[in-house]
Formats: structure tokens, sequence, C-alpha cells
């Protein structure tokens, strides 16, 4: 599971980078408000017409913010082995073969009726530096990782936008 999540990151990152156009077709199951898939199913906060949309493997929607040049990508995954798992322990699973790590905020906030650990950090990864903001939560069998990436110098430029995409998600199936 920690290599599927690196993977997933390194797509993040890469497309942060300036890659968009690893993009993989698939059967588009977003309206632009919610999306589907079989039982799992949430809506998304507002997207800002800054962001265009990514179609990639791993993350379930993929966006490139060409205010900050950075990716905002929402991952879900549902069943039983992962609902035992701690938010600190998912969350750690996200940050591996990242080094230089520093913890601007960590702490566990409320999100959608539950509690989330968001998690603000400088880091790089492949010696690339880079900032995030990551949300982790677990609701309706489900654990949901919302991620924001950007180079430092861009990264609080795009920062405000993603809040209010995390402001207004929520779980709806699972």
């Amino acid at each position: 599971m920690a290599a599927v999540r690196r993977t997933l990151v390194r797509i993040a990152i890469v497309a942060t980078l300036g890659a968009a156009s690893l993009g993989c077709p698939h059967e588009d199951q977003f309206d632009g408000a919610v999306y589907h898939n079989g039982r799992l199913s949430f809506r998304a906060g507002p997207i800002p017409s800054t962001w265009q949309r990514l179609k990639m493997d791993g993350p379930l929607l993929a966006f490139h913010d060409t205010t900050s040049n950075g990716s905002v990508d929402v991952y879900a995954k549902c069943g039983e082995d992962r609902l035992d798992t701690s938010l600190l322990a998912l969350r750690t699973q996200l940050l591996i073969g990242f080094t230089e790590t520093n913890f601007r905020e960590e702490k566990v906030v409320p999100f959608d009726d539950r509690e989330a650990l968001r998690t603000v950090i400088d880091a790089k990864l492949d010696g690339v530096p880079m900032s995030l903001d990551i949300y982790v939560y677990k609701k309706n069998g489900c654990v949901y990782d919302l991620v924001y990436v950007a180079r430092p110098q861009r990264f609080d430029s795009g920062v405000q936008s993603f809040e209010s995409f995390v402001a207004g998600f929520s779980a709806l199936g699972g």
C-alpha cells in the first residue's frame, strides 16, 4: 500500500512540474460537481476557472492549477483494511520518499461530520523542493486524501482556492 501511495504522490508531483500531458483516458465519472464510481461518490467543492482537469491514472480527480502551477488531487480507497489505520499512519504513507521535511502545521480538524488530519509541509522529492497541503479522513468505509502540491514560491497563490475546494467537499457514499 505504501508503494501505491508513493506512486500516486509522485504522479501529482510530475503534474506539478509541468507534465500534465501524461494523462490516460478513462471513463469520465465526474459531472463538474459530483464524482461517482459504483458505491463511491463525493461532492467536490468549488472548482475555480484556473483549474484544468487532468485525466490520469491514480487520483480520482486531478487538476492543474494554472495560478500556482500546482496540482490538486483527490484519492479515495474503500475497504475494511484501511479503517483501522490511524489518520497519522495514513498521512505518513503519503510522505514516503520525501526528504528534508519541515512540518509547518499538523492538526486534527472537523471535516464532513468527521475528523481529518490536515498537514502543511515543505519537503523535497528526488531533490525537488515542494510544498503540500494534505487532508486525510475516513468516512463511509473509505479513506480520502485531498492533496494540493506546488513549488514553495508559488504555493501561497493557490492555497485559498484549495481551501475553498476542501470546505465544499463531502463524501456521499462508499
